[in-house]
């Protein structure tokens, strides 16, 4: 079960970050929650940043992905299992509802939260997007050597005869002609 929100799990947890932004910014009451909105947000996010592959199909890594995926495939299945994420992200959306600027963030990662319990109960998982090793088919031994003797040409009585000489230039049809036999 994919769904369109699914794909854009990175959104919830930049609302999360600005919220945090706007309640430290705007020095509110609470301000500690709104720390918190940053840490958590910023740590959502470097982990939500490397794509997935897909199943089937082409994955299309973001723009410097590959430094994030080192990291995020180095916790292994802490950060693979969408359990763990599911239960991760429910757990930093919960300081989020304690003030205005981050309720917001907090309800839109609780929403991701529940995707990631969706997903994973229909057994998805997070899998890195890698480079490809692209080896390469070894060389035919035929391409190796070029060839020794030039392409195939017609014997000489076929070949193309020189215009100088118009009368020795016309070809001799070997089927004989004749006028209509009728």
């Amino acid at each position: 079960m994919k769904l369109w929100f699914f794909n854009q799990m990175y959104f919830p947890v930049l609302v999360y970050l600005t919220g945090g932004i706007v309640g430290l910014a705007g020095q509110f009451r609470g301000w500690e929650f709104a720390a918190f909105g940053v840490a958590a947000g910023t740590f959502v996010c470097l982990l939500e940043y490397p794509r997935s592959k897909r199943r089937k199909g082409t994955s299309v890594a973001r723009t410097g992905q590959y430094c994030f995926t080192v990291v995020v495939k180095a916790f292994g299945p802490l950060t693979r299992n969408y359990y763990v994420r599911a239960f991760l992200h429910a757990a930093l959306c919960v300081p989020g509802g304690f003030m205005l600027a981050t309720v917001l963030g907090c309800v839109c990662l609780g929403i991701a939260s529940l995707i990631y319990l969706s997903a994973a109960i229909h057994g998805e998982h997070w899998e890195p997007i890698l480079p490809r090793t692209e080896s390469r088919a070894p060389v035919a031994e035929s391409v190796k050597k070029p060839p020794q003797n030039p392409p195939p040409r017609p014997p000489p009585e076929l070949r193309r005869k020189r215009m100088e000489d118009l009368e020795g230039a016309a070809y001799v049809n070997p089927i004989a002609v004749t006028a209509n036999e009728y």
